[in-house]
């Protein structure tokens, strides 16, 4: 095999690595997000998961993450703006992909 060839695979192999990684923090992301949810609308603590699952599941929609703020803005009503969500958003993210970063 080429070094051409071998340096394709490479980077193919780290794309789909990437994104399988990415996949699994935004998943993270969203659980974190529907337990918080959770916390804010004052469900049990098996509701919230359950909850949480719904918003994983919501996000399988459409693409992007326009679904997800969505439901969980529909169901927050005056709890929380979409502001606050996204911002929500943006921190469980990187929480989730440092949790995948260390191990």
């Amino acid at each position: 095999m080429s070094t051409f060839n071998e340096r394709e695979r490479a980077f193919e192999n780290k794309y789909a690595h990437d994104q399988e990684m990415m996949f699994k923090a935004v998943a993270r992301r969203n659980k974190k997000l529907g337990l918080w949810a959770a916390g804010l609308l004052g469900k049990t603590a098996q509701d919230a998961e359950d909850y949480a699952m719904e918003v994983i599941r919501s996000d399988f929609e459409e693409a992007g993450h326009e679904d997800v703020v969505r439901k969980v803005s529909a169901d927050l009503g005056a709890h929380a703006d979409e502001a606050l969500i996204r911002a929500k958003m943006d921190e469980f993210l990187s929480e989730a992909k440092a949790e995948l970063s260390e191990g």
